[in-house]
């Protein structure tokens, strides 16, 4: 005879709790019904797009601030996604720094997107791929 293991859950109790899935929204940070969140979700972009060039060009951290023009440890804050210290703007200059062009596109929202898209997206070419 199998034991079905005693899982804990997160409340302490014996019994496993049954959990639903949903689909998301396309932005985790709204879907956790965070303030800003498309701000949120952009500048994670923005900087998910910085560590891919960094780790392209095989630049270290020190090289990286270099080019930045910022301190080693914020490259490192940076790279950990810890980007309250950094606007979008900010953001968008580091990706001029590192060779390149960043164009914000502005359109009417088309049905077919609204539930698939959040209203603000940031999309790579992936050159340097």
């Amino acid at each position: 005879m199998s034991k079905t293991p005693n899982h804990k859950t997160p409340c302490g109790n014996a019994k496993a709790e049954a959990h639903t899935a949903h689909p998301g929204s396309g932005n985790v940070f709204a879907d956790l019904n965070l303030p800003d969140s498309n701000e949120l979700l952009a500048k994670t972009e923005l900087a998910r797009q910085i560590g891919l060039l960094i780790d392209k060009a095989g630049l270290t951290q020190t090289q990286a601030a270099a080019a930045l023009g910022i301190d080693q440890p914020k490259v490192s804050a940076l790279l950990r996604g810890k980007l309250a210290d950094f606007s979008t703007e900010r953001l968008i200059r580091f990706l001029n720094a590192l060779g390149q062009d960043v164009e914000i596109v502005v359109r009417p929202r088309t049905k077919s997107l609204t539930r698939q898209y959040p209203p603000l997206r940031v999309v790579s070419r992936k050159q340097y791929s």
